[in-house]
């Protein structure tokens, strides 16, 4: 009798592994569970995440709840499911729901725990700039990302990769931890090992004040926040009135010649300015309504001075040693 399993995700990154989890042998997934269809886009169109996109595609029983209840866990229960596979799904599961599976549930999570648990774990590593991060596999417990571990796999960051690629990437690798890892799981031979809670870290949701830059932090500092905020929110700073993102940016370890947030210099190759250590060269700018162009298309029609300020503003950690307080959605 082929084993049963549900899968609940809602993000790109977990296609790789629901792929895998499905392609395993002697295995029927009768039941995806995803967030509900959203607007999106300029156009704020509604349209559904990929795991949906992915599942009606497949043909596969998509459920896509608001909130779970417990007429979730009921229906869940009556599917008689061995095992559920979790990545990227944007609810907490309580205890009905985590009963309502033979096996319980496991999730794929792109961090090596117990480092960066938490909303945020890919964004966490490049803002902290970790040599090594990765995917690890583990059994769902009620406490947030704390379950015991079955597996997991690593990989390091390349130089410059930013937010997007490395998701991808991790993506990846959490399908090829599907295809060696759920097979012992689904056969009950999988011994998962706790966590060391003397290592955890937390990365929390981010939100849109997370995006202005603070040039008195090290230019280091702000070249990982740029690769880690790719996308939304997105990395800016404001001046003359106008809020400016940057799209790439590149740290330099030369000594700066000026006070922090001050143009070094302004011309095809970026826009070179002074932090508290180090220089930031900002290689891409987009100003409101426009689009994002190379620095020195960007200062055709914005020029920047050498010499001006641009504005600092306080930089909110988004990693820490102790749980972040529970804020609502962005």
């Amino acid at each position: 009798m082929p084993r049963r399993l549900v899968l609940l995700g809602s993000d790109e990154i977990a296609l790789p592994a629901f792929a895998a989890a499905r392609a395993l042998p002697d295995t029927e997934v009768v039941a995806v569970y995803t967030q509900p269809d959203r607007p999106a886009g300029r156009g704020q169109e509604v349209r559904p995440n990929p795991v949906a996109a992915w599942a009606k595609a497949a043909g596969l029983p998509l459920r896509q709840p608001e909130k779970l209840g417990p007429e979730d866990a009921t229906q869940l229960a009556a599917l008689g499911a061995d095992l559920g596979v979790v990545m990227a799904y944007g609810q907490l599961l309580k205890t009905d729901f985590l009963a309502a599976t033979r096996l319980g549930f496991i999730n794929f999570h792109g961090s090596l725990l117990p480092a960066l648990r938490g909303a945020t774990p890919v964004e966490g590593a490049l803002a902290l700039g970790l040599a090594e991060t990765g995917v690890s596999l583990q059994q769902v417990v009620l406490r947030l990302d704390a379950g015991p571990l079955h597996a997991s796999r690593s990989l390091r960051p390349l130089p410059g990769e930013a937010r997007a690629a490395l998701r991808a990437r991790l993506g990846v690798i959490a399908g090829e931890l599907a295809i060696a890892a759920l097979p012992a799981i689904l056969e009950g031979a999988s011994h998962p090992v706790p966590q060391d809670e003397s290592l955890v870290t937390y990365a929390r949701r981010l939100n849109r004040a997370d995006a202005p830059l603070d040039f008195r932090q090290p230019a280091a500092v702000l070249g990982q926040r740029v690769l880690a905020l790719e996308g939304w929110p997105g990395s800016t700073f404001e001046h003359r009135g106008v809020t400016i993102k940057v799209g790439a940016a590149r740290g330099e370890d030369s000594a700066r010649s000026g006070a922090p947030g001050q143009v070094l210099s302004a011309d095809r190759a970026g826009v070179r300015v002074a932090c508290g250590q180090g220089v930031l060269s900002l290689l891409q700018l987009q100003r409101p309504g426009g689009k994002m162009l190379p620095a020195g298309e960007f200062l055709a029609g914005f020029p920047l001075s050498v010499g001006e300020i641009l504005a600092s503003a306080e930089m909110p950690a988004f990693v820490a040693t102790a749980p972040f307080p529970r804020t609502p959605k962005a």
